[in-house]
Order: C-alpha cells, then structure tokens, then sequence
C-alpha cells in the first residue's frame, strides 16, 4: 500500500507542476499582449493555418504492473506533425516518441585478451519508441487553443546495450561506438487519449512568412497499452559463461504498457495557401 500511495503522490505532483507551468504560461503571455511581438498589426491580412508542428520534453510514469517492474519514471521526447482537414478544427497527424526509463553504464577491459590495459565503456539503455495516429480537435487560431486528442498505435519496447571508447586510434573518432547490439524487444498495440493548451507567445508582423505562430505547449496523455515482455533497469551479465546472453539469464518482466505522460514543449503554426 505504501508504494501504491508513493506513486498517486507523484502523479499528484507531476500534474499540479503541468498546471503551474500552465498558469505561468498565461501570466507570461497577458503581459506580453502590449509586446509588439505578442501583437501584430489588427489590420494585417492572415493567410489560412494549414498545420503544426510540436516538440516537447515528456515525462513517462508507468502506471500499474508496469510502475511494480520497473519503478521510477521514465523521460524523453516527443514529435507531432499534424494538418487541418479542409475547413474544420479537426487535425490529422502523427505522434513520435522515445522515453528512456533505465540507463547502466560500466568501465571494462576490450577484451580478456588484451585485459585492462584498453578500457572501453559499455551501457545498456531501456526505452520504448511510441508512434501514434492522432486525431485532435483544436482551433487554427486564438492567443489560447485548447485541444483534446485521440491516439491509436504501437509501442516498442527495447533494451540496447552499446560499445564506445574515447580513443582506439586514428581510424576511431572520439565517442564513437565500436558496437551495438539489441538485447530484447516487443511489441505492444497502444491507444489512449490526450488533452491540453497551446499558448501563443509570438506572431510575426509579416502575414507572408510561413510561420505564423509560435506557442507553449502544455498537455498531458494517457496511453493503454497491451501486455508485452521487457527488461528492466540492470546489468546484463553471462552467469554460465557460454559467450552469449541466454533468456535464462535476463530478467524478463511481463504486464501491461501504459504510461501517463505530462509534456512541455514548443508549437510551431505553418501557413497554408491562400483560401
């Protein structure tokens, strides 16, 4: 009970910081409405808001079974492209993400060999590449632009550890990996819905330039996602001493995939052909 109370704490607090940010956000954005950049000329003739484009930081917290197997909370970034269809508030689009929720990184010899006398580093990364359809109703223009979103696709769950040395040589750049490998993946069917608010913070002068709108991003989502299989955060050791990582010797969770994912980030509005 104490980790379930631990958790809901969290999320209480990841919200209420997505609703400060939000509210500093508006403060921010009435003060600039005296800003020349804030406030183009009344009379200048806009062209049609064709479609969007957002970036944004995102927290991944996992929600049931998940948070049981792997704890903590993951982060990364997301990217949507969206357009508006023909006349209407309603976007069409695509959401792309990457969360990391786990990370080990370990200083060893390059080879028994050679011993350690060339130490290379080897870290293992956990992380899920999200890719969704989204639909999203939200209006073209206004300083604020509430939005609600359904979303529908997959995530891909991976576990990738990678070789890299700060000097082999001449024919090795500094931070390059020398190898790579996947060591486990899957796949789960993903779908949830999302909400949130643009806030504009620039427009430009010139009604000609194809961006025509700069905004805060704030919003927050919900994705379900099916059971799939997965490592979590650890040290990828060969216990028997074959040469190679067998199932036995991986510490394989199994449950459900949903994340709650709180987001701040940038909106980017590009113009359209004239109407």
């Amino acid at each position: 009970m104490r980790r379930s109370s631990s958790r809901f704490s969290l999320i209480r607090a990841l919200l209420a910081s997505l609703l400060g940010l939000a509210a500093a956000a508006l403060l921010t954005t009435t003060s600039a409405a005296q800003n020349r950049l804030g406030a183009p000329p009344a009379n200048a003739e806009r062209p049609p808001i064709a479609g969007q484009i957002n970036l944004r930081g995102t927290v991944g917290v996992p929600q049931g079974s998940l948070q049981d197997n792997i704890g903590g909370v993951g982060g990364g970034a997301h990217l949507y492209l969206g357009g508006w269809i023909r006349q209407s508030p309603v976007l069409a689009g695509v959401d792309i993400g990457i969360l990391n929720y786990g990370r080990t990184s370990d200083n060893v010899p390059f080879s028994r060999t050679v011993g350690p006398r060339i130490p290379v580093d080897v870290t293992t990364t956990n992380n899920v590449l999200e890719t969704h359809l989204s639909v999203r109703l939200q209006p073209r223009r206004g300083r604020l632009r509430p939005f609600i979103e359904g979303l529908v696709g997959f995530k891909y769950l991976f576990t990738r550890t990678s070789l890299s040395e700060e000097d082999l040589g001449d024919n090795v750049d500094a931070g390059d990996n020398i190898a790579s490998s996947t060591n486990f993946d899957d796949f789960a069917f993903s779908g949830g819905a999302g909400a949130g608010l643009d806030v504009r913070v620039y427009q430009p002068d010139d009604p000609a330039k194809r961006v025509q709108g700069v905004g805060l991003h704030l919003g927050v989502q919900y994705l379900l996602g099916q059971e799939a299989e997965y490592l979590a955060e650890g040290a990828l050791t060969d216990d028997n001493d074959n040469g190679e990582l067998d199932r036995s010797e991986l510490d394989v969770r199994r449950s459900r995939t949903t994340l709650l994912q709180p987001q701040f980030g940038v909106t980017i509005q590009l113009a359209g052909d004239e109407e």
